[in-house]
């Protein structure tokens, strides 16, 4: 056997090993002979470096420092689920899944609801490449090196399986594991770990990867992303999943029907306190991925799934104070300042009371007993009140009437929910929200700059608005407090970056109300420069897909305050991009400009996103459902045979790969 092919059976064996301890709770092999044999290749890779890889099991054991996460986007966006609290929401999904397929059949999957921390895995020609954290669903941070730590993710899949794909999962800490960490800080006079989740997501962010392979993490995956049509069911896909070695729970259930999905979470309602790991929910997933991908998406979520969540856990505190806090659009948000008390893991000190309206409703008063339960089991919030517990002598709660940081008479307009600010360029929480909305890793993704210290530059009288943050010099930084040379350095040149940040985002950065990610990448692309937007009246607004009355009149006041004008005109001149490049530009036309397609089938010539992103940079809009406005369909192989019946009822053309290629050619 040569030295080649030794190194190769090591690396094989060792994986086995791996596989049949960390998946399959079944160990093969004495953990002194496992050892014996890692060190054995660990020596033969040493002295033969011509023989490197990446994803040997030598290289699970960690020992890379990563200070900075570099942000990656997904190939494919990770989108968010629709949570149902009831066994009405689910029917009522159930009767929308049917409407839109046209049919009472469907199969269900039913899979438990991992509370971890979610992960992109991306395998290409069946080896692992990268990892990248859920993030904000467009884009994630690079944890790849933490993420070759975790012994439960195969680096090579095991057999036959697709080539190109991504495994998507969960990041756990289980029980056993997080309660033994516990012990070790506790004997070492340090703080114990609050909760298994937390403690598993902070895991992905440690700067040395050998601590966080000293940390019992595992990895629980849902589901296969892939071009490839080799599985016709999402049920198929995890099986052959778990058989080349993905750890993919055996509690996952095909349901022939809703009765069926009840079954399953009633089941689990129960036993899910006997799991190793914790979970908050189930999943129920339309099984066939021909109907997946006919269901489509919402703006935020699969119209395919659903997240049914467990009752939350609910506990009674005292109220002893209620403040209030102050956005950077000047919105007023109530807080309760509660008596610390113990929920769901965490100690919950404060939670929202959202607006005058809900005070109201619930009655709430300073020194009441008050139960609180977190929603969706994140965010703390007060469900009720105990009257049986309250005090005779008990108030009714008078709202606020000034801004509680500069004083300034608060407003409220009709139908809007919250009070406002309405001093927007003198209250210090809102100039300091506003230029933290800037820098965000959304916006303008400044490194080196974070919420801290820009409230620090705004009291040293180095910052008023973001367009201050163009004209900082290193010199001015290092006098800070904590700001070393090399972090002002940083910042100055993080910010300097930020000029290469396409019009799109900067346009999000420049925080108009009601102008969101979504919204701001429509109205870059169509107006595509500030001036234009700026410039354009209220019907040329409320013209533009999806742009409401709301939007536009928040644009037309953004656009006719001097102040902001001033702002708009030193960003052009310190080169931020306020037009779209002529990069972007490039490939676009106007060709289908006014057309909205539907996109169904599997295509040979482009992939579906190739194909939307063609649609896209010619004008046209993408839809995922067929409607009376919709102008082409386009087909490919295995259409689904709900969209050809109602394409054929509403007339719709119906064309192929082809007739599009020819059509924007």
């Amino acid at each position: 056997m040569t030295t080649e092919q030794k190194i190769q059976q090591l690396r094989e064996d060792l994986r086995e090993h791996n596989h049949n301890y960390y998946v399959l709770d079944n160990a093969t092999i004495s953990d002194y002979d496992f050892d014996i044999k890692l060190k054995e290749l660990e020596k033969l890779e040493e002295e033969n470096p011509q023989f490197f890889d990446a994803n040997s099991p030598t290289q699970r054991v960690g020992g890379e420092i990563t200070k900075n996460f570099e942000t990656l986007t997904h190939k494919n966006r990770m989108y968010s689920l629709d949570n149902s609290y009831s066994k009405e929401d689910l029917l009522d999904w159930e009767k929308r899944v049917q409407k839109n397929l046209g049919t009472e059949e469907i199969e269900y999957t039913c899979e438990l609801k991992y509370d971890g921390a979610s992960i992109n895995l991306t395998f290409e020609k069946g080896k692992f490449v990268k990892a990248v954290t859920r993030g904000d669903g467009f884009q994630g941070d690079n944890v790849t090196t933490n993420i070759r730590t975790i012994k439960s993710i195969p680096l090579i899949p095991n057999g036959d399986f697709v080539s190109d794909f991504e495994m998507r999962g969960e990041i756990i800490l289980p029980l056993d594991g997080f309660n033994k960490m516990n012990e070790e800080r506790l004997a070492n006079g340090e703080e114990a770990y609050r909760n298994p989740r937390n403690t598993a997501s902070g895991s992905l962010k440690l700067q040395d990867s050998a601590e966080v392979a000293k940390r019992p993490l595992d990895c629980l995956l849902y589901q296969v992303v892939t071009e490839e049509r080799k599985y016709k069911t999402h049920f198929e896909s995890l099986e052959n999943a778990r058989k080349v070695g993905f750890k993919v729970p055996k509690t996952i259930a095909l349901a022939k029907s809703i009765d069926e999905v009840f079954e399953f979470v009633s089941h689990w309602d129960e036993k899910r306190h006997d799991l190793p790991y914790e979970t908050d929910g189930v999943v129920i997933k339309v099984n066939n991925l021909q109907q997946q991908e006919e269901l489509g998406y919402t703006a935020k979520a699969p119209r395919w799934a659903i997240a049914y969540k467990f009752k939350a856990e609910q506990v009674s505190t005292v109220l002893n104070e209620i403040t209030y806090q102050v956005g950077r659009t000047g919105a007023i948000t109530p807080v309760a300042n509660l008596e610390p008390v113990q929920l769901a893991g965490t100690i919950v000190k404060r939670a929202s009371l959202h607006n005058a309206d809900q005070i109201e409703k619930l009655d709430i008063r300073v020194n009441d007993t008050v139960f609180v339960e977190k929603g969706g089991e994140i965010i703390p919030k007060i469900i009720k009140v105990d009257l049986s517990k309250r005090s005779a002598d008990s108030e009714a709660t008078k709202y606020a009437t000034n801004c509680p940081e500069c004083d300034t008479e608060l407003v409220r307009t009709e139908g809007d929910a919250k009070h406002y600010c309405p001093n927007e360029f003198g209250c210090a929480p809102q100039i300091t929200g506003r230029i933290q909305h800037f820098i965000s890793r959304k916006a303008m993704d400044i490194d080196g700059l974070g919420g801290e210290t820009v409230d620090l530059l705004r009291k040293e009288g180095l910052i008023q608005n973001y367009a201050d943050l163009y004209d900082l010099k290193v010199e001015q930084v290092i006098p800070l407090e904590r700001m070393a040379e090399k972090s002002a350095e940083n910042m100055v040149t993080g910010i300097e970056k930020s000029k290469e940040i396409p019009f799109e985002k900067v346009l999000f950065a420049l925080g108009i109300r009601f102008v969101g990610e979504t919204v701001a990448k429509k109205l870059a692309k169509h107006f595509k420069s500030i001036d234009n937007l700026m410039a354009a009246d209220f019907d040329t607004l409320i013209a533009v897909d999806e742009i409401g009355d709301r939007i536009a009149q928040s644009i037309i006041e953004f656009s006719n305050d001097l102040g902001n004008i001033q702002l708009i005109d030193r960003l052009k001149i310190y080169g931020v991009q306020l037009e779209v490049s002529a990069e972007s530009l490039e490939n676009q036309t106007d060709k289908l400009q006014g057309k909205v397609f539907v996109v169904s089938g599997v295509f040979h010539q482009m992939s579906r996103n190739e194909l939307k992103k063609a649609i896209e940079d010619n004008g046209g809009k993408v839809s995922s459902s067929i409607s009376k406005k919709t102008t082409y369909i386009v087909a490919g192989d295995n259409m689904g045979p709900s969209k050809l019946t109602k394409a054929e009822s509403l007339e719709i053309p119906i064309i192929s790969e082809q007739d599009f290629i020819d059509m924007v050619n």
